[in-house]
C-alpha cells in the first residue's frame, strides 16, 4: 500500500495520475499547504523540503522496511521502477523518458510556477516579472509542441514524462497561454484529458475544492518562509 501525502496541485496530480493508471493501491493523506501542514515535524521527517507530494511505500519491492520518497519526479521514477510500468526498460527509451521528466522538473514546472505566483498570488503586480514568466512559459510550450510533432506522446508511448508535464498544462489559461497556438500540444493535451485514469485522478481534487482560498495568513505560510522560520 502506498501512502500519498497530497494536495491538489500540479505536482500532487502527477502522482495520482500514475497510481490511477496502474491501479496501484493507495491512500491519500491530505497535506493542507495553505494551513502550513507541510511544516509539521512528522511530515518533515520524510519530506525535508517541506513540500508535497511525498509517499511512504509500506510494501517495498525488497520486502524490507517502509520506504519514503519525496520530490514528485523521484516519486514517479520510484513507482515506475516498482511496477515496471510507464518507463521503458531499454536504455534508449529510458534515457528519453528521463530527459523529458527532468525537463519538466527543471523547466516547465518552475517557470510555470513563477508564472502562477506573479500573475495570481503576488501581493503587488510587477509587470516585468509577469511578462518574464509568461514569455518563458510560452517558450517552453513551444519546445513541447515541437517535440510532439509526429508523436502521440512525449517519448512515443505514454509514460511518466507525460504524467509529469500534463498537470502543468492544465492551468494554461491562468498562465496566459492559448493552446490553439500549439496544435501538437493541444492534441496531446486532449488525449490525456480523455483517459479514464486522468478523470479519476483529478476527481480527488473535489474533496478539497471548498477549502479557503489564499488569505493573508496563508500567503505568509506559502511564500514568506526562510530557513529560520521553518526550523523546528
Amino acid at each position: 500500500m502506498i501512502e500519498l501525502y497530497y494536495w491538489p496541485t500540479p505536482n500532487g496530480h502527477k502522482v495520482t495520475l500514475f497510481l490511477e493508471e496502474t491501479g496501484t493501491p493507495y491512500t491519500i493523506k491530505p497535506v493542507d499547504i495553505s494551513a502550513g501542514e507541510q511544516f509539521d515535524p512528522a511530515f518533515l521527517a520524510f519530506s525535508p523540503n517541506n513540500r508535497m507530494p511525498a509517499i511512504i511505500d509500506r510494501a517495498p519491492a525488497d520486502g524490507g522496511d517502509a520506504i519514503s520518497v519525496f520530490e514528485s519526479g523521484a516519486i514517479l521514477l520510484y513507482l515506475a521502477e516498482k511496477t515496471g510500468q510507464f518507463l521503458p526498460a531499454d536504455v534508449r527509451g529510458r534515457k528519453t523518458v528521463t530527459e523529458w521528466l527532468f525537463w519538466q522538473m527543471g523547466g516547465l514546472g518552475p517557470m510555470a510556477g513563477q508564472n502562477h505566483h506573479f500573475g495570481t498570488y503576488a501581493p503587488e503586480r510587477i509587470p516585468y516579472a509577469i511578462d518574464r514568466y509568461v514569455r518563458e512559459t510560452n517558450r517552453l510550450y513551444g519546445v513541447l509542441d515541437r517535440r510532439l510533432a509526429g508523436r502521440d506522446f512525449i517519448a512515443g508511448d505514454y509514460s511518466i514524462a507525460d504524467m509529469a508535464c500534463y498537470p502543468w498544462i492544465v492551468p494554461h489559461e491562468r498562465q496566459q497561454q492559448d493552446l490553439d497556438e500549439f496544435p501538437n500540444l493541444s492534441r496531446w493535451f486532449r488525449a490525456i484529458a480523455g483517459r479514464p485514469a486522468t478523470g479519476r485522478a483529478y476527481a480527488h481534487a473535489e474533496a478539497y475544492k471548498n477549502r479557503p482560498t489564499i488569505t493573508e495568513e496563508s500567503r505568509k505560510i506559502l511564500f514568506g518562509q526562510t530557513a529560520r522560520s521553518t526550523a523546528r
